[in-house]
């Protein structure tokens, strides 16, 4: 095209509530399950912002029989109902059908809210293929329908009320969302739960009309107990019973919640005005630098600065499970799904309020504060131990003079990170012939016999003294703990590449458990697959399929003529694939399917982990009871 042909007619101008449509992932991050229960989110957390203004005391969430639709009601003020003259309109409608239009940009309604776009109820409104706004007013009831982010109906009275609130009613686009889509109850149960926990006195109840079950969340203690929870979720017993806690209410309101646990894991829970920051920010910063400065104050102050070892910061909030909630008025969200705070005055503000109450609370609790530095003198020597064996693994010599790499390693000619690739197999069968269908140029293969160990209950001395895990750190070539550093990864896509039964689905959870805990960076930087080998191979004429799993392969069949006769094979393992096949269907860059290994939500994630392959039986067989009538046996 020339420059003559680029002319004003090829501009597009989205109207109203068009581009939210059209871009939906701008606004909501995304139309999978996350950017699905986001909606329910900026829904719940208007109704949260009546709550914490002093405004609303209760809410109601109900998950309707299709999974598909959900209603919230608050007993708030309700949103306004009178004609806002210059666009002769109702404030409802203005809310709900335009973008940055509401009552969060100026102090005077909200001093603190999680909502100051002005986008929460009109994206959702744009997004859903049916809305229903019903506001209780001055003892009068209205309600008014909308559409994929128009109104459909005129703002109707529809007769007398009792009380005051906001009910709205919606259901997500099938045509955004997809079909397959539906809210989960145990998502939507733990970030309702989440929430009562940090707004002390806030009653919510959650209906599930499909299951005819109701759950009421209240909690009189607040973060406190919220921390309580975090602390047992976790499986690690506490290393002191004293609770450090502290609240500020002048200025930017501030409370936390602190406690030092046997875990080897740093566990951070933080919130600004009720929204979880999964992605932390300032605020967060300001906090560990707190809890850093406090402890080494405390040690000199009281004479017990360990001899013979020199002590990180990471030393120091090893073990640590805090939660911390703030509320400012002005927060710098980065992004509208609001993951991560980027206020840069807050990380001072929260430093210079937490270190000296922590400092205080250590010197009045000697005994408590005498085994968190004991405590804290473990893991740097842990460190230094686990550093040792590390060096002394990495001084015996290989014949590559580049790296000691495990015999069994079958590693690339190529030197370049970004272009190489590792996939570590299961078993020495399947490793066979991925090495014979592999690319040599840039993939490696790393066999792995039988099923590595469960590092959720397992120390970093063990960890590291066992073979198969020792092999992956060793050709990855990062390390791991204190010595881990990015930039010495020797391959820059790490592909699981296991069996696709369930002995392969719990080999590659155990490799996900350890690179969670032990490499996060890994798994947050993008280098983390997962292969998605075939189960079934189905021939029919001259044509080849693959299929994943069962329903894969009943999908293809269904398209074959109807009097066809397909040959279908099920592989037992990887093993049984021919090193063409295994090459054609899991390694060929042009021809395979991988999975990017993503964490989401940072609570959740470490909640599931935790449950199923933590110490704790009760949790992982409540788990299995739950989903039993879910499971398919695979014999």
């Amino acid at each position: 095209m020339t420059d003559s042909e680029y002319t004003a007619e090829h501009i597009t101008v989205l109207q109203g509530l068009e581009p939210v449509r059209r871009r939906p992932g701008m606004y909501i991050g995304g139309t999978d399950a996350k950017g699905y229960h986001h909606l329910l989110w900026e829904i719940v957390d208007n109704c949260v912002d009546e709550v914490i203004n002093g405004y609303a005391t209760s809410i109601e969430v109900r998950l309707h029989k299709d999974h598909r639709s959900m209603t919230v009601i608050d007993n708030g003020r309700g949103i306004p109902i009178d004609i806002k003259k210059e666009f002769k309109k109702s404030a409802l409608e203005l809310v709900l059908t335009t973008l940055h239009a509401g009552g969060k940009f100026s102090s005077a309604q909200y001093k603190f809210s999680g909502g100051l776009h002005g986008v929460g109820s009109s994206v959702v409104n744009a997004l859903s293929e049916e809305m229903v706004a019903t506001i209780k007013r001055d003892g009068v009831e209205w309600e008014q329908a909308y559409a994929r982010g128009a109104a459909v109906t005129k703002l109707t009275k529809k007769g007398p009320a009792r009380g005051t609130g906001t009910t709205i009613f919606f259901r997500p686009d099938q045509q955004i969302f997809g079909k397959q889509q539906d809210f989960d109850p145990e998502t939507i149960r733990f970030r309702l739960d989440a929430k009562t926990f940090l707004h002390r006195g806030l009653k919510i109840t959650f209906r599930d009309e499909k299951a005819a079950t109701t759950d009421v969340f209240v909690h009189e203690g607040g973060i406190v107990d919220f921390l309580a929870k975090v602390v047992t979720d976790r499986g690690k017993a506490p290393t002191t019973a004293q609770v450090f806690y502290f609240q500020r209410e002048e200025g930017m309101r501030i409370e936390a919640a602190l406690q030092w646990t046997e875990s080897h894991e740093e566990t951070v829970r933080s919130y600004v005005n009720g929204i979880p920051t999964t992605q932390g920010g300032t605020h967060e910063q300001g906090f560990r630098t707190a809890v850093v400065k406090a402890v080494r104050s405390f040690m000199d102050a009281a004479g017990l600065e360990p001899k013979g070892v020199t002590l990180t910061a990471e030393d120091i909030r090893e073990g640590i499970a805090a939660v911390l909630s703030i509320y400012i008025q002005e927060p710098q969200f980065q992004g509208q799904t609001k993951e991560r705070l980027g206020n840069p005055e807050t990380q001072a503000q929260v430093d210079s309020a937490i270190r000296p109450a922590l400092e205080t609370f250590l010197l009045e609790n000697r005994t408590a504060g005498g085994a968190i530095v004991e405590r804290i003198t473990l893991a740097a020597k842990a460190r230094e131990a686990s550093r040792a064996a590390s060096q002394a693994v990495s001084r015996k010599t290989a014949i590559s003079h580049r790296l000691n790499l495990p015999g069994k390693l079958a590693d690339c000619s190529s030197t370049d990170p970004a272009k190489s690739e590792l996939f570590v197999v299961e078993g020495d069968s399947a490793g066979g012939s991925a090495k014979q269908g592999r690319e040599r140029r840039f993939q490696a293969i790393l066999p792995l016999r039988g099923k590595v160990l469960n590092t959720e209950q397992a120390s970093l001395q063990k960890i590291l003294s066992n073979k198969e895990l020792q092999d992956v750190v060793s050709a990855l070539g990062c390390g791991v703990g204190a010595d881990f550093k990015i930039e010495k990864l020797r391959y820059h896509k790490i592909v699981f590449l296991m069996d696709a039964d369930s002995d392969g689905h719990h080999i590659a959870t155990l490799l996900l458990t350890f690179f969670y805990r032990h490499l996060p960076a890994l798994i947050s930087g993008g280098f983390v697959y997962l292969a998605q080998p075939p189960l079934f191979r189905i021939d029919h004429g001259k044509e080849t399929h693959w299929a994943l799993d069962e329903v894969d392969r009943d999908r293809i069949v269904a398209k074959l003529p109807k009097n066809a006769r397909p040959e279908i094979m099920r592989f037992k393992g990887l093993g049984e694939m021919q090193p063409d096949e295994l090459r054609r269907t899991t390694l060929d860059v042009s021809s395979r399917r991988l999975l990017r290994v993503t964490v989401t939500d940072p609570a959740e994630t470490d909640r599931v982990l935790t449950e199923l392959m933590g110490k704790d039986v009760e949790a992982r067989f409540k788990f299995i009871m739950d989903r039993a009538a879910q499971a398919d046996l695979d014999l």
